[in-house]
């Protein structure tokens, strides 16, 4: 049975409703579900919380649900590309849970496995562990960190076949795999869309977790900061 949905806005409308919890894959800007996250804000929801490693950068990926005042909370591990974020954070307008980078990694996996919680060193007698619950293990601190089932999942795949079986490009896998797993609604975005079916060894994330497909429809790449190296003449 094909996944394949017409329209990034088709099947994200059908979806999306005000206080969802949003996971969407990506680092930085790239390997990020653009054409997803610009029907999620053509949808004009709001109230939304996201999960993602970042909130891409002012005017671009997740920056523009910031733009457009639809996001009330925000679980990341690093925010310092995106002036706006900052702003709202500081004016009050915007909840932030600073996560770890390998903490949020692992709540996410734990979250599509099916494990509510695990117990980790990291973040112990900082304040990412204020009221959370702590043990020790083998005299090593550690604290509680619950795995995240988010609403709606989006992520991007490079290749992907009608079945929903997905193939990611290069760092373009980052946390993709992990927030596939853990939506209740799993939407994939892909570059390319076989026909046939992927050969099983190339596939990273089964079809059983990806609930809708759609081809993408921003294809530009953007680069978060540019650097290149002065030229020297020959």
């Amino acid at each position: 049975m094909s996944k394949l949905v017409d329209s990034a806005a088709k099947a994200v409308a059908a979806v999306a409703r005000d206080g969802m919890t949003v996971a969407v894959g990506g680092f930085g800007l790239s390997g990020i579900p653009a054409s997803l996250i610009t029907a999620l804000r053509d949808t004009g929801v709001r109230d939304l919380t996201i999960v993602s490693n970042n909130m891409g950068v002012d005017g671009k990926g997740l920056g523009l649900l910031l733009e457009n005042r639809q996001v009330s909370k925000v679980l990341a591990s690093y925010v310092g590309e995106n002036k706006l974020f900052a702003r709202q954070y500081l004016d009050g307008e915007l909840d932030v849970e600073f996560v770890p980078q390998g903490t949020l990694a692992e709540r996410l996996r734990a979250g599509g496995a099916g494990i509510p919680a695990f117990y980790t060193p990291t973040g112990a007698g900082t304040p990412v562990a204020d009221g959370k619950p702590e043990e020790l293990f083998n005299g090593v601190r550690t604290v509680l960190e619950r795995g995240i089932v988010a609403d709606l999942a989006l992520v991007r795949a490079n290749r992907a076949d009608l079945a929903g079986n997905l193939r990611y490009r290069l760092t373009a896998r980052n946390f993709n795999p992990l927030v596939a797993t853990a939506g209740r609604i799993t939407i994939a975005e892909a570059s390319i869309v076989e026909d046939g079916f992927l050969d099983p060894d190339d596939i990273h994330t089964p079809g059983i977790h990806v609930h809708h497909l759609v081809r993408t429809e921003i294809h530009e790449k953007d680069i978060e900061q540019r650097t290149v190296r002065a030229r020297v003449d020959a």
